[in-house]
């Protein structure tokens, strides 16, 4: 990190990544494709007043380039944050999600709405993925059906990644349950308000073990990490 920041702050340097950014030599770069507009600052410890702003807004206030707005970040930041990027298309999702072969997990992070895990404006599917999934996509838009939601989310994946004791209901699996109302069931994690519990989940029990209990947790802790055979 230390040698990274040293380099950034070598004129050179920096005019060789905005050739690369501007010119890249595929023809077409990220920054393109994405624009500085849908590029926001999700977490960023040691600036912030950045968290939750877009890379154009926080360059147009500080009177800069974007480019240059990112370096004075990273520079300020000692290189430590993290970026949400809209690129997604809503058409596409919804074509994914309904694609036989696909699964659906979050790729979010474990976080909590108090303490050092509430820390920036991270990306609400860490709160929101899977009822997002039940309420909009599968009651409202019905993109997919109630069951096939849930066999996404369960056995589909621990098949696929080899876990026999996971993911279905059966004597002798893993007593991993979630009690929810299919007619309630929703996010409310926002990307301007990111750290918010959904709604609608009634109870959880992992390893057997009650977790959630009327919507509250009960202090219990009896998840482990998972490897694959």
């Amino acid at each position: 990190m230390d040698e990274m920041l040293k380099r950034l702050e070598d004129a050179a340097v920096r005019g060789r990544i905005r050739r690369e950014v501007e010119t890249p030599g595929s023809g077409q770069g990220l920054v393109d494709r994405v624009g500085w507009d849908n590029i926001v600052i999700a977490w960023c410890p040691k600036r912030n007043d950045a968290e939750g702003r877009r890379v154009a807004e926080i360059a147009a206030v500080r009177g800069l380039d974007p480019l240059d707005a990112v370096f004075e970040l990273l520079r300020d930041a000692q290189g430590v944050a993290s970026v949400i990027m809209f690129q997604l298309d809503e058409t596409d999702l919804r074509r994914a999600l309904a694609h036989p072969h696909v699964m659906i997990g979050s790729d979010g992070s474990a976080l909590a709405t108090s303490g050092e895990m509430s820390a920036g404006k991270p990306h609400p599917r860490s709160y929101g993925t899977f009822p997002r999934v039940l309420g909009e996509y599968a009651r409202e838009q019905r993109v997919l059906t109630l069951p096939e939601a849930v066999h996404k989310m369960t056995g589909m994946p621990a098949r696929r990644l080899g876990l026999r004791d996971r993911g279905v209901i059966r004597v002798g699996a893993r007593a991993d349950l979630v009690v929810f109302d299919p007619k309630r069931v929703a996010d409310r994690a926002t990307f301007e308000n990111p750290h918010r519990y959904p709604t609608g989940v009634e109870h959880v029990l992992v390893n057997g073990s009650v977790v959630i209990k009327d919507g509250d947790h009960t202090g219990s802790l009896p998840g482990r990490v998972l490897t694959p055979p």
